[in-house]
Formats: C-alpha cells, structure tokens, sequence
C-alpha cells in the first residue's frame, strides 16, 4: 500500500515540479533486488537522450553507450528533488537511476534509524543498468544524500559493503554523509560535499574519517562549506526548517559550488557526452 502510494505521489510531484506531463519526464522502473528473497525495488530512470534531460542538455553526438550515476535518497524518500538530480546528470549526458529504497519495503520514513539495506540496493541498481544497452557497464557512479550518502559509504567499503559483490563502483559523490567508518578502506574516488554548521552529519567526522583512511584504499575528497547546514542544496529548504530538533536550509552559492564539482568530478572519473555550464534548478 506504501509503495503503491509512494509511486502515485511522485508522478504526480513529478508532473506538478515539471510543470509538463511525467511521460516527458524519465520513466518509473522496477528492477531484482540482489537477492531473491529481497522485494523488487522501484526508481526514476533518466537518459539523457530522451525526455525533459534531452530538452534541457545539450545536443550528443552519440546514441550511447553512456556513463551512468546510481542515485541514492536521503531517510524520508525519493521525491521530485531526487528526480531533479536524475534530470540534471541526464543532461549533462549520463544515464541516472534514482532509487526507491523505501517503498518496496512498506516504510514511509526511515529517519528514526534502523536497519533498511539501501547499501545493497546500490549494487542492484548498478546490476540493472549494466543490462541497459545504452549504459557502459564499466562507468557507473554512485550518489548519496545524508542517508543515502552513508549508505553508499559502506557500500563502498572494501571490509564492508562491496566485499560481497565483484562489481565495482568507478566513483561517488556523498552529499552531507554520515561519515561512521573509521580507517574507511573505500574501492572508488570519493567526493564529499557537507556544511560546516550541520547539526546531522557532523563535519568533524567526516574530517577524521578522511584523515584517518586506510593508504591503501581510493582517494577520498572533503570539500566543507562554512556556516553551511544540512540539505543546503535542496531550494525547497528556503527559508530553513527545524525538522526533529536539526535545522536543514538551502544554500544557494553552496549549492552552485558544488554542483559545480560534482559535475567536473564525473567528468574526470567517468567522462560525458556533454559538456557546459552547471544547470541547477
């Protein structure tokens, strides 16, 4: 019933942020979760060749195979600005699938803790994509926000998540993470972006996982922004809430920065068919 709902709900936030129909938008796809045993997941698959990411990118001079981003919510869900970081990595020319990690699972909110799995989803989303035929199955990425992003931390992981899979992430891009992983061993080029007044994903942490990782493990790279708080790249978040306790807000230069990083990451890690000016909405 959460699922069904949850998917009603995004099509029609979908329609309402676009402000055209969801069928120009990407598409809502259902995938295998790593395990049988495990229920199916759902997500937002855009390309970038197709749709609102065409309209809004550039012209490719290719049909593909595509580099790909594996998108990764934060504990209260996906929503249309999970979808709006899916169109926007489309139009710079990569394929990108966020991920509905709750609703397959009949829970509405995770942000009071506990187990979900959202690690292993990255992987069945990363196996999905590979099956794609305009996807390079040796250029798939990885992107989290808070939740998400400390999800795909330990996906990452050489002694967590990723020593039960041989399939590999080439990169990732963390949003305000968790940052819980002393002596972090990861298996891909990591970028963190967080703010230095969050009061969720405590900066210190992150300083002393990156100060702290393993010589042997991928290069981790921790760009803090001052006086900035959690979710600083949602625009919603303007003027900022206190959601239990935490402020979150939206941070305009912040958000532009690093947008700004995050698209000259993926280049450098991934390559792209597309290349101009960051386009945050």
């Amino acid at each position: 019933m959460i699922r069904a709902a949850r998917l009603i709900l995004l099509g029609a936030a979908l329609a309402s942020w676009l402000g055209v129909g969801v069928a120009v938008a990407g598409a809502l796809v259902e995938f295998p979760n790593v395990s049988e045993q495990s229920p199916k997941l759902t997500g937002y698959l855009a390309r970038p060749d197709a749709g609102l990411s065409a309209l809004a990118g550039r012209q490719f001079d290719r049909v593909g195979p595509y580099p790909a981003v594996v998108v990764l919510h934060g504990c209260s869900g996906i929503s249309s600005h999970s979808a709006g970081i899916a169109d926007r990595l489309a139009s710079w020319g990569y394929v990108a699938l966020a991920v509905d990690s709750l609703s397959p699972r009949d829970i509405s909110s995770a942000c009071r803790g506990g187990s979900l799995g959202q690690a292993f989803d990255a992987y069945a989303a990363l196996r999905y994509l590979t099956t794609l035929e305009d996807v390079d199955p040796g250029r798939i990425a990885v992107l989290g926000q808070s939740m998400g992003g400390g999800s795909a931390l330990y996906a990452l992981d050489h002694d967590l998540g990723a020593q039960y899979f041989t399939e590999r992430f080439r990169a990732a891009i963390l949003y305000y993470p968790g940052c819980g992983i002393p002596g972090a061993n990861l298996t891909a080029p990591t970028l963190i972006l967080t703010g230095e007044a969050d009061e969720m994903s405590l900066v210190e942490q992150c300083r002393q996982m990156v100060a702290h990782a393993r010589p042997g493990g991928a290069p981790i790279a921790l760009t803090v922004y001052p006086g900035v708080h959690h979710n600083f790249d949602v625009a919603l978040l303007n003027p900022g809430v206190r959601f239990r306790g935490l402020w979150l807000e939206y941070n305009e230069p912040a958000a532009r920065d690093a947008e700004a990083k995050v698209q000259a990451f993926l280049a450098t890690h991934l390559g792209t068919a597309a290349v101009g000016e960051p386009t945050l909405r």
